[in-house]
């Protein structure tokens, strides 16, 4: 669900960047309104449109691209996904003019991940925080081998649509405040920069936009009360997209050059049905994923839970075996007491038949011992009826 939102959301970024709506002229206050209009060689010739095909959806228009009729155009989309740091479809293409010294560009979007949980780990930028897109530019400005002359003013249309973004990324998804989580924390930062560089010998300025979106997610970890299944720590992940216009042209130029693509009529439209179909075919992914990570959890808890099972089992028979062989040893100790007591006890009976100079016998039919004395009388000898252990009845 979160990944939906943040595809939606990325379109929308594309719509602030190139995306243009109906046809209007440039505002008063942007970049594009400063300097010469729009020479009327540039499109003396009317525009067409280039269409950018997604082939993974059977060639379905995914962006249609309106450029300047004599202008060479080259575009692609980038499906994103685990090599570009897990990143959503995109697309990229430069429009350059029949003399070869003026381009529009829609940069591939550049992404980078930082903090101590779960993150990309390829195809993402080596930088390990959240920057402003200001100071992104400033990096941007540095890799791209040109130097950075300064800010620049943000269109309007794309302060429009930074503005409602911005909005967006306030709000708390419903999903978290229905079950109290802690929800991602979201910001959208957009700027735009003038740049300069020679080409030919010919000096060369550019204007930078872009739009930064960062979402940090808290991970509130895992304390264990089980034995043998480990506690996990809080983390946080973070991840940051940028996604990037660039204008460049003659320095006498830029100014006309700028004005022209900031025009809504002009750059890429996305077709919608194209971005439903992608983002349902998307949602169908990121749920077969989840599916397996869930699975591959209730089989790693299952195995841990089988493990301590085996554990206690294991330690049940040892405590059992030992109260066993600890009886057995009592029952030994009993009988060996119980023996003694009756050595004894035959031993006093024998002392006390030696001083009354009598002794113990058997009747072997009845199995009953009797005590005669040894002294003959008229009458026969005196008998004494015992029970079975010599004891007098």
């Amino acid at each position: 669900m979160i990944l939906s939102k943040r595809l939606v959301a990325l379109l929308v970024v594309t719509s602030a960047i190139g995306c243009k709506g109906s046809p209007s002229t440039a505002t008063e206050g942007s970049i594009a309104a400063v300097g010469e209009g729009v020479p009327g060689s540039l499109l003396s010739t009317g525009t067409r449109v280039e269409n950018i095909v997604d082939p993974t959806l059977d060639n379905k228009v995914a962006y249609s691209v309106t450029i300047p009729a004599k202008w060479k155009f080259q575009g692609i989309l980038l499906q994103g996904g685990v090599a570009a740091c897990e990143s959503v479809a995109s697309t990229a293409y430069r429009a350059t003019s029949d003399d070869g010294q003026s381009f529009d560009e829609a940069m591939p979007q550049l992404l980078w991940a930082y903090g101590d949980g779960p993150k990309p780990k390829t195809g993402c930028l080596p930088l390990s925080k959240p920057i402003s897109a200001q100071d992104f530019l400033k990096y941007l400005s540095t890799t791209m081998n040109v130097a950075y002359d300064g800010d620049a003013p943000l269109p309007a249309p794309f302060t429009s649509g930074l503005k409602q973004l911005q909005a967006s990324a306030e709000q708390t998804p419903p999903f978290y405040a229905a079950h109290n989580l802690p929800a991602p924390h979201n910001t959208v930062d957009g700027a735009a920069a003038l740049v300069h560089y020679k080409q030919n010998g010919v000096l060369m300025k550019g204007r930078l936009l872009t739009l930064v979106q960062c979402t940090e997610t808290p991970h509130p970890g895992f304390h264990s009360t089980l034995p043998g299944m480990a506690s996990t720590p809080p983390t946080t992940s973070g991840k940051c997209t940028a996604s990037i216009n660039y204008v460049s042209a003659p320095e006498s130029q830029l100014a006309s050059i700028v004005r022209l693509w900031d025009d809504p009529a002009m750059g890429p439209h996305q077709n919608m049905e194209w971005g439903q179909a992608w983002t349902k075919r998307y949602a169908e992914q990121g749920k077969a994923v989840n599916d397996a990570m869930i699975t591959t959890t209730d089989q790693r808890f299952a195995a841990q839970r089988q493990a301590i099972e085996h554990t206690m089992a294991v330690q049940q028979q040892a405590h059992n075996q030992f109260l066993q062989t600890m009886q057995e040893g009592t029952d030994r100790s009993m009988a060996r007491a119980a023996e003694v007591a009756n050595s004894n006890h035959r031993a006093a009976q024998d002392m006390v038949d030696y001083s009354l100079d009598r002794q113990t016998i058997l009747d072997t039919t009845t199995g009953t011992y009797y005590k005669v004395t040894n002294q003959l009388t008229p009458g026969g000898n005196v008998v004494i009826k015992t029970h079975a252990d010599g004891s007098p009845w």
